[in-house]
């Protein structure tokens, strides 16, 4: 038990290597790369991580408005809401225009993480 505590961090660090070397002789077999399977991943996470958050968000609006019914509005907090819902909907405009893929938007987009700004978004 000694030896596992010590030495969890390598553990983990062979394990994920080896998974990354699995998966990659796995995918090549049906005509993907590792890259292309992760980036379809990690766009699937980013709109559904986006779409709880604008969820929470929209409670969070609702919080504030109780809050300023009743007369205790705090401003940092409804500032920092806006700032951050507004962050999350630019960002995958600005993942985008970083990575070269400017240009497009909704479903003709390069990355596929769509700009919710537009009218042809691929936000649900």
């Amino acid at each position: 038990m000694n030896f596992l505590k010590k030495n969890i961090w390598t553990i983990c660090s062979w394990a994920f290597v080896l998974t990354l070397l699995a998966a990659d002789s796995f995918a090549a077999g049906e005509g993907s790369s590792l890259m292309t399977t992760a980036q379809t991943k990690a766009t699937n996470v980013f709109q559904s991580v986006k779409t709880i958050t604008f969820i929470i968000g929209g409670f969070g609006l609702i919080g504030i408005a109780y809050q300023a019914i009743i007369g205790k509005v705090k401003w940092s907090w409804f500032a920092g809401l806006a700032v951050g819902l507004a962050l999350l909907a630019a960002a995958g405009a600005i993942v985008e225009y970083a990575t070269g893929a400017s240009g497009y938007s909704g479903s003709d987009s390069k990355t596929g993480l769509g700009d919710t700004f537009s009218t042809g978004s691929t936000y649900k």
